[in-house]
């Protein structure tokens, strides 16, 4: 019997999508048990915007968050999403830095880490896949990851080419992303077939969105053509910028007589356990209904669902919601100028972000971010296509050139790590604070303080009260 297997996303890239990744683990932590149970390939949980999202807008520590889902779930696959080189940040980090980062994700719990760099240059996916297979377990998987997109220069062959390549660098399965859902059923077909022609029984594993409506139509297409697992989201935190139904595919599925290996009574449990949670974000307006939608013209757009929600927070925030349908059109001009980057984290932001920008000032590059500044410097790695070289010239000078090499070649010298820990002082309790530290330093910064006044005032009202 065929079998296709199921990532569940309801913990990491299902409420990313959805609510700018504004669940709280207190939401969640009783139905880990019954999760456990299901038969799920994996449970993506962290990576992603997780990190970031826990220490700046949750009051949560990142690591502990996942040591408390490897508890309640100690018998299923724990999966993150992880930016290569760029680790869960804005910007690049240093070789020793990344290593670090993946020891402590796999010792805190991680089995399946997947990789990917933000532009497919995959000079940036070396150091993670090195130190995945370092200190692997023998429940680790390397997953090399492709972010889809279309343009002039993302085509088919490329796409096969960027497989056999992720093959002959090590990983053990590798995953188209989707972030934008514009993978259409056709592309599915042709891509999916010529990827499994080139790499034969290598694992292919499919993450789409229910953006622009076709996600159903293209994983049904993909299984079809010969796709080994799929992402979906358990049903209340579906479609619309997440990803299709768990429920849904588990039944279309079994009428194939496809085996997924799922419990369908506890997936419905799951289920069922989520819908008030969601409700409760509705009612608080946490969840927008643009997010629920669907948006066919997100096929011009290109825009995931994680920067879609996240553009409609940060405009609502602003009082700047008339101004959004300006910004999605502005998108797809600073992409091109930009060289066609998939529009994915951190350079779905750096688009958006200056998209908005030129937006509200009405003027186009009147302020460029840092980002896109050290993006035309070279910082992010190659770009898939020329940049406007009009811009270049506004940002590096006449005639200036971006650096041909990656920036983060021999730069094993534990500064970062020295710096943090001198900047933490006795707040720093673990490598995983001084890890939280380098990666987000202003916000790790402020939870920690906090977290020691919090536990200074418990004991100072624990002696009184002796």
């Amino acid at each position: 019997m065929k079998k296709v297997q199921i990532t569940e996303t309801v913990l990491r890239d299902a409420n990313q999508s959805l609510m700018a990744t504004r669940l709280p683990y207190a939401d969640y932590e009783a139905i880990l048990p019954e999760m456990d149970k299901a038969g799920y390939y994996s449970v993506e949980c962290w990576g992603g915007a997780t990190f970031d999202s826990c220490l700046r807008y949750l009051n949560e520590d990142p690591w502990e968050r996942l040591r408390g889902i490897r508890k309640h779930m100690p018998n299923t696959r724990l999966q993150m999403l992880l930016r290569g080189q760029n680790l869960l940040g804005y910007k690049h980090y240093h070789d020793d830095v990344v290593e670090k980062f993946v020891e402590l994700s796999i010792k805190n719990g991680i089995d399946i880490i997947r990789i990917f760099d933000a532009l497919n240059d995959f000079r940036n996916l070396g150091t993670a896949l090195d130190a995945t297979m370092k200190y692997a377990t023998p429940k680790t998987i390397a997953s090399g990851c492709i972010s889809y997109t279309q343009s002039p220069v993302h085509t088919v062959e490329k796409y096969i080419e960027m497989c056999k390549e992720l093959k002959k660098m090590g990983f053990k399965t590798i995953c188209l992303k989707d972030m934008a859902g514009t993978m259409s059923p056709y592309e599915a077909e042709n891509l999916i077939k010529g990827i499994k022609d080139a790499v034969g029984d290598m694992p292919l594993i499919l993450h789409t969105h229910c953006t622009t409506g076709m996600a159903y139509m293209t994983v049904t297409k993909a299984i079809e053509s010969g796709v080994d697992v799929i992402d979906c989201a358990t049903s209340c935190f579906s479609n619309g910028t997440s990803q299709p139904a768990t429920e849904t595919m588990f039944y279309a599925l079994q009428q194939y007589g496809i085996e997924t290996g799922l419990n369908e009574d506890v997936i419905n449990k799951v289920n069922d356990y989520f819908k008030p949670i969601k409700q409760k974000y509705i009612d608080s307006g946490r969840i927008n209904p643009k997010s629920m939608a669907t948006d066919a013209q997100a096929l011009v757009y290109k825009v995931p669902g994680g920067m879609l929600s996240n553009m409609i927070a940060n405009l609502t925030d602003m009082h700047a919601m008339d101004k959004f349908e300006a910004a999605l059109e502005e998108i797809p001009v600073v992409r091109k100028d930009l060289g066609y980057p998939p529009l994915v984290t951190p350079l779905s932001q750096m688009v958006g972000n200056q998209a908005v920008t030129n937006v509200l000032l009405g003027e186009r590059y009147k302020q460029i971010s840092k980002e896109v500044k050290n993006y035309f410097r070279g910082e992010y790695g190659i770009a898939p296509a020329p940049v406007s070289q009009e811009l270049q010239d506004k940002i590096l000078g006449e005639g200036g050139k971006p650096i041909d090499c990656r920036i983060e070649d021999a730069k094993r010298t534990g500064e970062e790590f020295k710096a943090a820990k001198e900047a933490l002082g006795d707040l720093a309790r673990s490598e995983e604070d001084v890890m939280s530290y380098i990666c987000f330093p202003d916000q790790a910064m402020k939870f920690f303080e906090a977290r020691k006044a919090k536990e200074e005032n418990i004991c100072k009202y624990t002696i009184e009260e002796a």
